[in-house]
């Protein structure tokens, strides 16, 4: 089969990057012929000017440039199908309709909840938030500025949300959406997409376990600081627990915050935005990964990856960490929203070391079992 693969890169790079590349080079061992498309927000620059901005806010709606582009590489490449990742907001769901001309089937697959809510993250004010779902315009995401604070920006991805409702874009231009757990399958359709057409396939990374394994010590956060990922609430819990060590993986708005609590307090080591290798390295060494995430999360690759080098994870009661995550299996679920219930689990972590170990390997297995491209 040949597989046109298609994703707008993030300013900052993250997870959907990382699940790109993995799932493109997947198909490729598996015999497909692989062609990937890349377009990449970096491009798009400061755009102070007015005009640049209603420019980036049309082609939010409609790319004619991302869909030409689009149009071109099926012309020259004849793929037997198109699987989009992200779109926003270069690509644009213009690419779909460019698709659908040149008879080419589109797969889609839904790493956040951008047809959901203008940020795409139904998240607001520290806590998940759905007064968007299901609604014809998300006129409330526009009055709280929920993308990058900016009415403005907010606008436009409602703008496109809007359009492309009205026009029927994903029910006549999409053939196939990827969901990444039940719990957002179930999202997506109480959003009004056509139920028939979401497939659920997790994410999965390939990450071999090292050859000798490393004795574990202490705990891991790896994540964007931000607030959405939920580093305030852990750092209120960590003031409360007493005698274990933390490890910070991370940049972000929020990194000046984290820099300050390691520097005040004993045994919390700040150690910035490191690259996969390190991380993965960290994951080794550690007794759990602590992912105290505020926001209904897609899938976390850092809980994949942290299954694979068989890390325990403590991670709140709460969308799709909860399907994820089995509680007293692969790792502690705790009730949301809840300081004192996250500092319990890091503190009943902290005194049952061999528990601790027991569900590591059983994380191991399930990466195995669910998360490798073997399965």
């Amino acid at each position: 089969m040949r597989v046109l693969s298609i994703h707008n890169r993030y300013q900052f790079p993250g997870g959907e990057d990382a699940i790109f590349e993995a799932e493109a080079a997947g198909l490729a061992r598996c015999g497909h012929t692989v062609r990937r498309l890349e377009f990449d927000n970096r491009d798009l620059g400061e755009r102070v000017a007015p005009a640049a901005a209603v420019k980036a806010a049309a082609n939010t709606v409609w790319s004619r440039s991302g869909a030409d582009r689009v149009r071109a590489a099926i012309r020259e490449f004849r793929p037997d199908i198109a699987h989009f990742h992200n779109t926003f907001p270069l690509v644009s769901p213009a690419a779909f309709s460019a698709c659908h001309d040149e008879n080419v089937p589109v797969v889609h697959t839904l790493h956040n909840y951008r047809l959901l809510c203008p940020s795409a993250t139904l998240f607001r004010d520290g806590k998940p938030c759905e007064d968007c779902v299901g609604k014809f315009l998300p006129w409330s995401g526009v009055l709280h500025a929920c993308y990058r604070q900016s009415r403005t920006q907010t606008a436009a991805a409602a703008a496109m949300l809007a359009v492309h409702r009205v026009r029927k874009t994903w029910w006549n231009d999409v053939d196939l959406f990827i969901a990444l757990t039940e719990f957002s399958r179930a999202k997506f359709i109480e959003g009004g997409l056509p139920g028939g057409r979401i497939a659920v396939k997790p994410n999965f990374v390939d990450v071999e376990p090292p050859a000798r394994p490393q004795p574990r010590n202490g705990f891991l956060f790896v994540g964007r600081l931000v607030e959405e990922k939920g580093i305030r609430a852990l750092l209120a819990a960590w003031t409360e627990v007493v005698g274990a060590s933390l490890r910070i993986a991370g940049g972000g708005p929020l990194e000046e915050l984290v820099r300050g609590f390691a520097a005040l307090r004993a045994g919390v080591t700040y150690l910035g935005a490191i690259d996969r290798d390190s991380v993965l390295n960290e994951m080794s060494c550690a007794s759990a990964l602590v992912f105290p995430s505020t926001w209904y999360e897609a899938f976390p690759v850092a809980i994949v990856e942290a299954f694979a080098c068989g890390l325990p994870v403590i991670a709140p009661r709460r969308g799709s960490m909860a399907e994820i995550v089995r509680h007293g299996e692969t790792g502690l679920l705790y009730e949301p929203d809840e300081h004192a219930a996250l500092a319990s689990a890091i503190e009943w972590a902290a005194e049952h070391g061999s528990d601790l170990l027991t569900m590591g390997a059983n994380c191991r297995r399930a990466h195995e079992q669910t998360y490798s491209s073997s399965t």
